[in-house]
């Protein structure tokens, strides 16, 4: 079994670290095969490889949820009977990736350590592997680690672990537009890295990508999805100023709403002024000079 897990109790320096390990993931992959003596053995120009690796989900489709997974305890479960009535986060790794993976996975635990939303009780977390040769020893492990850095009873009450056969994997991944490929000669996948927003009943509501995930983006996201039911009143006016960019996967201020806000209430500010300068008008006793007296 390889040394490398996700899943780390140790977490991963923030900044320089995480971006050169991003860079040297897409150069490596983007970089066309070379056999011994270096020379290339893919005719395809490099840059095709992306076309094979990425992420393009189609916000508002629905997953199959009558694929069937196993758990980390190494019980069969469907898909559906995972959701509840909460909207969940998906994400998609390998257990035994040696980087992106792992870089993804400890951006999630640091915006869940500071998202005032609890998973279990207002969300459901689904990790899933997308490596047909991983099972439930692997998420085991990765349920282990989660446990020691969000506690035993958010992830019992609200975090699957999961792995799958090749087919039902490769179901999910087409459904939410996730592209990946796996290169015989490392024994590694190349992929994408994100995380998804998901309603109860399993529909993509939203994406975010990367592996950094702010907690402003994943509680308005988590909030959007559940239509309503999970979050506060400022949260529902945060979603006012704030619109969602599914090219960029994150949540941005709304310039044309704030503006939009702003006009409003000036011209009702200006109305109630208007308002209250015709009613003093209108108290006035009537025939009374209200003109300064020069005598």
């Amino acid at each position: 079994m390889s040394s490398y897990r996700i899943f780390s109790s140790k977490r991963t320096p923030r900044g320089a670290v995480a971006l050169v390990a991003v860079l040297a993931a897409c150069c490596a992959w983007a970089a066309p095969a070379t056999d011994a003596r270096g020379e290339e053995t893919d005719d395809r120009p490099a840059g095709q490889l992306f076309d094979e690796v990425g992420i393009s989900p189609e916000l508002g489709a629905k997953l199959p949820l009558d694929l069937e997974f196993v758990d980390a305890d190494g019980n069969a479960v469907r898909l559906g009977d995972c959701l509840g009535d909460r909207p969940v986060i998906l994400h998609l790794v390998y257990y035994q990736c040696p980087m992106l993976c792992k870089l993804s996975s400890d951006g999630l635990l640091r915006a869940l350590e500071t998202l005032s939303l609890n998973p279990g009780r207002d969300f459901t977390i689904l990790t899933l592997s997308f490596d047909p040769r991983e099972g439930p020893d692997l998420s085991a492990l990765a349920r282990q680690v989660a446990i020691e850095r969000c506690g035993r009873e958010a992830v019992a009450a609200g975090w699957r672990f999961l792995t799958g056969d090749e087919a039902a994997i490769a179901k999910l991944c087409k459904a939410v537009g996730f592209r990946y490929k796996f290169d015989e000669a490392t024994g590694q996948y190349a992929h994408a890295s994100g995380v998804y927003i998901l309603t109860s009943d399993g529909t993509i509501s939203r994406y975010l990508s990367g592996v950094e995930y702010g907690p402003r983006d994943l509680r308005l996201a988590v909030v959007e999805a559940s239509e309503g039911k999970v979050g506060t009143t400022t949260d529902q006016v945060l979603l006012l100023c704030y619109m969602y960019d599914p090219i960029t996967g994150k949540y941005g201020l709304a310039i044309i709403t704030a503006v939009r806000t702003a006009g409003v209430l000036t011209v009702s500010a200006m109305a109630v002024a208007i308002g209250v300068m015709l009613r003093r008008e209108r108290q006035r006793p009537s025939g009374v000079d209200t003109r300064l007296d020069t005598n």
